[in-house]
């Protein structure tokens, strides 16, 4: 079985992680086949939303401690192995922020240490009201510092350094009270609930959602005034668009917008 699957359905696009039985960790092998995967996404413009699941009784359980083990043992190359790592880890990261389209990640079970990284990164999260999440790493000696980035970057400090610190788990309804998560749904209900996010998000303006969303991030690593400055140009942009036109002067008339399926 592949490690990674893609199911393509209308305009949304669904990855499921299908290693259940190492909780689909981020192996070497699932790193790469998820980098792929979003690369071919990107060209792809019939896709608008991407939904990120996990196969078995977990979301993702974070980095294969085995393969980080052995790659701590290889002979002058421990140092360098476990940079390597982290940096495609990063770049997987990076990627899907840069992606084009929105990513819904799709969670249940757990979401631990890297996996809970993933969460944080994606742009919006469901998850079942019965999931867990935490960065445990340092209940084994490794803090999280990773995914301390995107922990940090969605949830207030002082909620981060305790989850990082302590690595208790959090619920699903402190999750989302934190801002980690957008939504829950009872574990039955998740994919639809997930599906029915995702088909709001296509039905808009692929364009709009498109340039909304790279100006999203760029914006949020600027100061005020360079954020308003940089907005405004985007706005611009988006304004002169033809289907923008079209958008604007439908809800004038009163009327559904002609843009393309």
């Amino acid at each position: 079985m592949a490690i990674l699957t893609r199911t393509d359905a209308g305009h949304i696009t669904t990855l499921t992680m299908t290693a259940p039985e190492r909780l689909n960790a981020l192996s070497d092998a699932m790193l790469s086949a998820l980098n792929d995967a979003f690369d071919q996404i990107a060209e792809d413009p019939d896709i608008r939303v991407v939904i990120l699941a996990g196969s078995g009784k977990a979301f993702c359980a974070g980095h294969d401690l085995k393969e980080m083990q052995a790659k701590r043992g290889a002979p002058d190359k421990g140092a360098a192995a476990i940079k390597d790592l982290f940096d495609r880890c990063a770049a997987l990261m990076l990627r899907i922020q840069s992606l084009p389209q929105p990513v819904i990640a799709q969670v249940h079970g757990i979401a631990t240490a890297a996996g809970c990284q993933l969460v944080a990164t994606c742009d919006l999260a469901v998850a079942s009201d019965d999931c867990r999440f935490g960065v445990n790493g340092v209940n084994i000696g490794l803090f999280c510092s990773t995914p301390m980035v995107a922990l940090t970057r969605n949830i207030n400090r002082k909620a981060a350094f305790e989850m990082l610190t302590t690595g208790r788990f959090v619920s699903a309804t402190e999750a989302q009270s934190l801002g980690l998560i957008n939504r829950t749904a009872p574990p039955e209900n998740l994919a639809t609930a997930t599906q029915d996010l995702a088909t709001t998000i296509a039905a808009k303006l692929s364009s709009a959602v498109r340039i909304g969303k790279g100006a999203f991030y760029t914006q949020a690593a600027l100061d005020t005034a360079a954020a308003y400055a940089f907005t405004g140009d985007v706005m611009v942009e988006n304004m002169l668009q033809p289907d923008t036109d079209e958008g604007i002067s439908a809800f004038l008339e009163k009327r559904p917008p002609d843009w393309p399926d």
